[in-house]
């Protein structure tokens, strides 16, 4: 099962919040590029992106929007 973008961050701690907040309600999920916006100004080039399965990808998604992060 391929996993898909689910959302964008500009920093890594947001990006780790909402991951965690998704596994706390049952749904896997892995950030990517992390450790690239590290740099002054850089997480407007490259935003932290929060990925989960393509199955799990609606679901997530409403549980994001409902507690507006995301």
């Amino acid at each position: 099962m391929p996993l898909v973008e689910l959302a964008r961050y500009p920093s890594s701690i947001a990006a780790e919040i909402a991951r965690s907040f998704l596994e706390s309600h049952g749904i896997g999920a892995v950030t990517f590029d992390g450790g690239m916006n590290i740099a002054d100004s850089a997480a407007f080039a490259i935003p932290v992106r929060l990925m989960v399965l393509d199955e799990d990808r609606e679901e997530a998604s409403v549980l994001l929007i409902e507690a507006d992060i995301a």
